[in-house]
């Protein structure tokens, strides 16, 4: 398989706030619009998405922002197939920080996804929204 064929552009960035209330004024001001909010029930934290024409911004509110440049915990790439890039990935050997694919009910139906490293300790995150309830 050939991954190129499963990943269909950027799904998101993701960010770390200590002040989630702050950050949605600051991306609200420069245009964006909340498209689904809710509380990240695993770890307790308040989760955000907003979005200006294609990109999605997901503020999280961790306590843990590093509040410096490189800010920036995440990117997320849609896909097609999370099971088939997965297994690719682990077949690649790329530094897994996920040893299995992990579901949040975010959005309507849910969102599945995993996370590597990148070679400068940068995550890539692969991300499939759920389009039917399971």
């Amino acid at each position: 398989m050939d991954i190129r064929t499963k990943i269909t552009g950027i799904q998101h960035v993701g960010v770390p706030t200590d002040d989630i209330q702050k950050s949605i004024l600051f991306y609200k001001g420069l245009g964006f619009g909340i498209v689904w909010q809710t509380i990240n029930e695993q770890d307790g934290t308040s989760v955000v998405f907003l979005q200006l024409g294609n990109l999605i911004m997901e503020v999280y509110e961790n306590k843990q922002a590093s509040m410096k440049s490189g800010a920036i915990d995440h990117i997320a790439l849609n896909v097609t197939d999370i099971d088939a890039v997965f297994s690719k990935i682990k077949e690649l050997g790329y530094e897994m920080l996920d040893d299995n694919i992990r579901f949040l009910p975010f959005w309507e139906y849910g969102v599945r996804f995993f996370t590597i490293i990148g070679p400068n300790k940068e995550k890539i995150e692969f991300c499939e929204k759920q389009i039917t309830a399971k």
